[in-house]
This record gives C-alpha cells, structure tokens and sequence, in this order.
C-alpha cells in the first residue's frame, strides 16, 4: 500500500529498488530509523511473526502515527468539513505548538498541515489544488497497517541501540548530507559520522539511502554501495537525480 501522507525526501519513487535488495535470509525484526512517510514500511509485506518498528524523532509526526493506530475514527472526524485555506493553515501552524490541544486535535492539525503544504514543509501553504478528502477515507486502512507495528520516538542513536540484534534489519534514510537545512530535525556533520560509527559496529543488517555525494561514498567505503536514478520529483521537468543504497550484506 502506499503511504498516507507526503514528505521531504520521502521514498515513494525508490521503495522499490531498496525492497528488493532486502536479505533473503529470514529477519525477525524490521526497524525504520528515520520513519517520515513510511514509504518502504507501508509497500514491504506484512510477514508473520516480523517484529515491525517506526521511528522518528519529530513528535508531532509520531503523535499523528500513534493516534492514527488507536484513533483513527476520531481523526477523522476532526478533519470532517474543513475547507483547504490559508487562514486555517497559518492558524492551525501558529496553534500546534502552544498547548492546550489534545493528541488527536494535534494529529488532524499536524496531518492538515502536511497536507496543504507546499512539498509537505509545513511552513508555506502551498497554491496548488489540494484536497485533504481522499487522505481522511484511508486512515482505517492505514489503522490496519499500523496495528500491529511498534511506534517509537526516539533518537537514532538509542532506537539502534535498542533494537539492534543479530536477526534485525534496519532502513535508514537520514537526513541527506548539504541539505540538513531542509529538515525540521537537527542533523550535523558529527551526527553523519556518529552513524557510520553506529552502523560499523551493528550486530545485525542495515539498509540505507543517501544522496550521491564524494563525502558519504567515502564515509561508507567498504560497505556495498550502489547508485540508483530516480526522477526528481519536486520538478515539473522530467530531471533524473542520483542516489546511493549502502548495504552490510
């Protein structure tokens, strides 16, 4: 299935190419360190007895996650009759960080602001159609996804640290490196090498994505990386844009 929600940098047009370099070998555990959309956790199939994690470090981003798996119906009604309007959007922005809502009046306002933004920044209301309508009828299906999958807010050092194992497999896709700006989270330099100190050192499987930069090719010489195309998907031109899948295995 496909995600329910847009994201910057998410993995909508490569889910594809990084499934299907998945071990074939069995894995009891499957954990997205850097969640965003889920692109790969929503397409990748629901196996029997497979441990499923989400992480992410943005709150509002994991509250919307956890009420979506328990509440799904109530998000909904909270997005029942809103009209897509730069008024509500600046308002709802201005309102989801001063307190005083509840977790599921956050997760619709959170959930509208992804949604009418442009690029899904949150920050600009975006000028194109955009209809919030067809997102609020896929919350129950998307609640049936998520039952049965761990949701966490943590950060990446500490989720690795937790969940690494020798039969685990996790999917990274960290902030990419000379666009950190674009992120809401904070990542530096440190943190990119605080990874590939964390990822040398794991006990089970990693499969990460990366932009194509000399730097992370040199950062991760000695693991298999490949490079992937993909169409830039924030232009209306037809552009291709390089990537790299970096793999222990």
């Amino acid at each position: 299935m496909n995600s329910f929600i847009p994201w910057i940098g998410g993995k909508k047009l490569l889910r594809k190419e990084i499934i299907g370099r998945f071990p074939r070998d069995k894995i009891d555990r499957y954990i997205e360190v850097f969640g965003g959309a889920g692109w790969v956790l929503f397409y990748k199939e629901n196996k029997t007895g497979q441990l499923e994690v989400f992480n992410d470090i943005d709150e509002n981003l994991i509250n919307l996650y956890r009420c979506i798996k328990y509440h799904a119906e109530a998000v909904q009604k909270e997005l029942d009759w809103l009209l897509v309007s730069r008024e509500t959007f600046y308002n709802y922005k201005r309102l989801i960080n001063i307190g005083g809502c509840t977790d599921i009046q956050r997760a619709s306002m959170y959930l509208y602001l992804v949604k009418v933004s442009f690029g899904a920044d949150r920050k600009s209301f975006a000028t194109s159609s955009k209809n919030i309508d067809n997102t609020k009828k896929l919350l129950i299906e998307v609640q049936k996804r998520l039952s049965s999958v761990v949701i966490e807010n943590k950060s990446y050092e500490s989720i690795i640290k937790v969940y690494d194992r020798e039969n685990a497999l996790f999917y990274l896709d960290p902030p990419y490196y000379k666009a950190e700006s674009c992120y809401d989270s904070k990542f530096t330099e440190e943190d990119h090498i605080n990874l590939r100190a964390l990822l040398g050192n794991l006990k089970g499987k990693f499969i990460l994505s990366y932009n194509n930069d000399p730097y992370i090719k040199e950062l991760y010489k000695g693991f298999c990386i490949e490079e992937v195309i993909r169409n830039n998907n924030l232009s209306n031109k037809n552009k291709e844009y390089k990537e790299l899948i970096i793999r222990n295995y």
